[in-house]
């Protein structure tokens, strides 16, 4: 076999292979003395069958089997050889004209293919103790988990019909029918909601204009969608709803107690200020996390201005596009909407692209440098994640997973890079820095970072398509800063 290197340009690599024709009719020979033992044809005793007649019958199939084994194995030998990895499965080339290939599978000429791929650059490990990261930190008080106790508690209250008019607190329950210009929209219709007045269920004006109401009547509820509003074709306009009253009840006094723990499935009373406190820390935490994060992967990125491979950046580009034009068609809104254009859209996720491909390079290498592992219980504890997400399809998407082995191998890569992320963090130079709940949220939302809180909504049960920002800087910055930052 004669291996020759064509093309080597940056990332890019081309090999040309030659297999003589000799090489093919030995590795024919072979197979068909191989196959001679264990052919059965009619006419001929068991391994008595000539050489010379299983190369008349089955010669050309044989040889079809060696060529499909060569294209099989020459490129992860090549690879091996030369100490190279591919980026993705390399690409062969060979010829596509019927008579040349006639002639490979006949054994009178040799065979000529050639195979491109593209290396991943080499990652050095660095000095990563001259990383500094900033880890904002909230001291929860103790006023903050009081005040979740009461909000958790009033949520289990029990509620009885109240004669007379709804006052801010009571519960209502409605129909209602949602008109823009005096056309019903999607989304703003629903039967037999129940409504908190006072909880902000609703969007802004809503559950105010209710206060009063008595069971029986029927009224108009007059506001204006936010300008920010999830739903790009409701944001900014104003709504006429058409109301009914049907039930109005008040809340029942309700006990801290170990009743009501019991109920919230806590063994105690004394218990639920400790959970409530972990909730709380959890959710702050997360985004502490995320804003490291962030960090980390800027500084790495700075660090790391390597070249990535470009069928992995198209990739990664193709997912991002599809999904952002997805969007904005299920919106009904246009770049021009979102005040940008789509060549300017395209330059900037197409940035994003390569900062992903390679960041995750970049942890990819670091991690199996630091010999970080995803164990098998880490990757049946996330499927078990996942399929919890499908309330009452529990068993098909765990079936899934057990059909689909490459489904749970994707499950990998996240936790790997979460691995990889808290390795660094304990090489990285952190310092803790004490803010408050409204800085460290106010930072989430000037980066556009934050996770998403509860929408307002028209109708609770019919939520309309969310809006989106402008997909140019803003969304990319804000894709940056999310998990799953690095594409593995």
């Amino acid at each position: 076999m004669q291996v020759t290197e064509t093309v080597n340009e940056g990332l890019k690599r081309e090999i040309k292979i030659v297999v003589p024709k000799s090489d093919l009719q030995a590795k024919l020979t072979d197979k068909l003395h191989d196959a001679k033992g264990r052919v059965r044809l009619n006419g001929f005793r068991p391994g008595k069958v000539p050489v010379s007649h299983l190369r008349k019958m089955y010669g050309k199939s044989f040889m079809a089997e060696i060529v499909n084994e060569i294209l099989s194995e020459t490129p992860r030998s090549i690879l091996a050889d030369r100490g190279e990895k591919s980026a993705t499965p390399p690409d062969v080339d060979m010829t596509e004209d019927e008579g040349e290939a006639e002639k490979v599978l006949t054994g009178e000429s040799d065979f000529e293919f050639s195979v491109s791929y593209e290396v991943i650059p080499p990652i050095e490990t660095k000095d990563f103790s001259t990383i500094a990261i900033t880890r904002p930190v909230v001291d929860i008080a103790e006023e903050e988990v009081e005040e979740q106790v009461k909000r958790i508690a009033q949520s289990a209250a029990e509620y009885s019909e109240k004669k007379g008019k709804a006052a801010d607190g009571d519960r209502v329950t409605i129909d209602y029918v949602g008109k823009i210009d005096g056309e019903a929209f999607e989304g703003g219709t629903d039967d037999d909601t129940k409504l908190v007045l006072g909880s902000g269920t609703f969007i802004p004006g809503f559950e105010e204009q209710l206060v009063g109401a008595k069971a029986g009547d029927e009224t108009q509820v007059k506001v204006a969608f936010p300008e920010d509003y999830q739903a790009a074709h409701l944001a900014g306009k104003e709504a006429v709803f058409d109301v009914t009253v049907s039930l109005v009840e008040k809340a029942e006094p309700v006990e801290i107690n170990d009743e009501l723990a019991e109920k919230l499935g806590i063994e105690s009373a004394e218990r639920l200020p400790a959970v409530v406190r972990e909730q709380i820390e959890g959710q702050y935490g997360g985004m502490t996390r995320q804003k490291v994060k962030r960090q980390l992967l800027d500084a790495l990125d700075e660090m790391y201005q390597i070249e990535s491979p470009q069928k992995l950046v198209e990739t990664e580009f193709n997912n991002i596009w599809n999904q952002i034009t997805n969007e904005l068609e299920q919106a009904g809104r246009t770049f021009e909407d979102e005040e940008t254009t789509e060549d300017e859209a395209r330059a900037e996720y197409q940035k994003l692209a390569e900062r992903r491909v390679r960041l995750g390079l970049v942890l990819s290498q670091i991690g199996e440098d630091a010999g970080v592992e995803v164990t098998d219980t880490e990757l049946q504890q996330a499927v078990m994640r996942h399929v919890q997400q499908y309330p009452g399809q529990e068993k098909q998407v765990y079936e899934f997973f057990q059909k689909n082995p490459d489904a749970v191998a994707n499950l990998r890569a996240p936790i790997f890079e979460e691995k990889t992320v808290d390795h660094l963090l304990t090489v990285v130079s952190v310092t803790d820095q004490t803010v408050s709940k409204e800085e460290l949220m106010a930072e989430d939302e000037d980066e556009e970072a934050a996770p998403k809180k509860e929408t307002k909504k028209a109708a609770p049960k019919k939520k309309a398509p969310a809006k989106k920002k402008a997909p140019a800087k803003k969304k990319a910055e804000a894709a940056e800063a999310k998990d799953g930052d690095a594409a593995e």
